[in-house]
């Protein structure tokens, strides 16, 4: 499906949901403009963060409705003494005073992320202004890791006219290890199920297929692989296998006889950050693939980043698919 298409679809699937949703860069227009969009297409329930009058006063400027947007000001709200209270205690290990975590809490992200903790929310999107380090440190911090996944990753939705791929770790983890780099297929495949609605074929993938090279870099990805099927013996996964092995027919055929996953893969699991990166940007650039993301995964609930130079469409539609992938 085309990625229109797939937006559609993933947006009508989060109106049936219909999950409470965070937006808490308030003082970015791109970020009301998203909110008001959001509201009037109703598939989530939008809070966003910050001074109310200033707020109502900027949505009036730029033309913004804002009528069924719940508006949150961190300083005046009745949850802050607790939230203070749980990240202190939180991160008492590290370090930290009450003061300090009282100070942190109330910055936008850090009190949405606390939000998300105690259940007030689904699912929070994040990033026009914030750098990708402070919207992750807050998720880690406040969020927490999803239960038996080591490793916060991403990937992209990878969107020709024919098939939709899912491509990780493109974004996040330089240099996975083997037990990191299974958790990042098993994420990778689940939320290829959720966002298509398709079976995962997982390929794990290397410059080897089945034993035709030999060097500790592919023992990663053959390790790695193994702990996939330990871990989820429901998910169908192959590897090392090469890029072409894994998604044509009859390569796959020649090259991993017998394989259910060789030749028909939709989920691509790069080794590491290199291959990862450079790959997604080639079949982006010179295959005219449409990338859709990177989404960010491994965190107990949707927490997502967004790139600073986003759009509004992109904030609409990074929330579209963080709803849809809230339990």
């Amino acid at each position: 499906m085309a990625e229109l298409e797939l937006l559609i679809n993933i947006r009508e699937k989060a109106k049936q949901k219909k999950r409470t949703l965070l937006l808490p860069e308030s003082h970015d227009e791109r970020v009301l403009k998203a909110a008001e969009i959001i509201t009037k297409e109703g598939f989530a329930s939008v809070i966003t963060i910050g001074e109310e009058n200033k707020i109502r006063q900027d949505a009036e400027k730029l033309g913004v409705n804002l009528n069924g947007v719940r508006i949150i000001d961190p300083a005046k709200n009745d949850k802050l003494s607790d939230f203070t209270n749980i990240y202190y205690n939180l991160r008492k290990k590290r370090g930290i005073t009450i003061e300090e975590a009282k100070a942190t809490v109330q910055r936008d992200i850090f009190f949405a992320g606390m939000m998300l903790r105690e259940g007030m929310a689904a699912a929070s999107v994040a990033g026009s202004t914030a750098s990708t380090g402070d919207v992750m440190k807050a998720g880690i911090h406040c969020v927490g890791m999803k239960e038996g996944i080591s490793i916060v990753s991403s990937f992209f939705l990878m969107v020709y006219p024919e098939i939709t791929y899912s491509f990780g770790d493109c974004a996040v983890v330089p240099d996975p290890d083997a037990p990191q780099l299974a958790d990042i297929a098993i994420s990778t495949a689940d939320n290829h199920k959720i966002l298509t609605g398709e079976e995962p074929y997982v390929a794990m993938l290397s410059f080897s297929t089945k034993g035709s090279a030999t060097h500790k870099l592919i023992d990663k990805v053959i390790e790695a692989t193994a702990l996939v099927k330990q871990k989820r013996p429901d998910i169908k996964v192959d590897g090392e296998l090469q890029f072409d092995a894994a998604i044509i027919d009859s390569i796959g055929k020649k090259k991993s006889p017998g394989s259910e996953v060789a030749g028909r893969a939709n989920v691509l699991i790069f080794p590491d950050l290199n291959a990862g990166n450079i790959g997604y940007k080639i079949a982006q650039r010179l295959g005219k693939a449409e990338a859709v993301g990177p989404v960010v995964q491994g965190l107990s609930k949707p927490f997502f980043d967004l790139s600073r130079g986003c759009s509004v469409d992109d904030i609409v539609n990074t929330s579209a698919i963080a709803c849809l992938m809230s339990v």
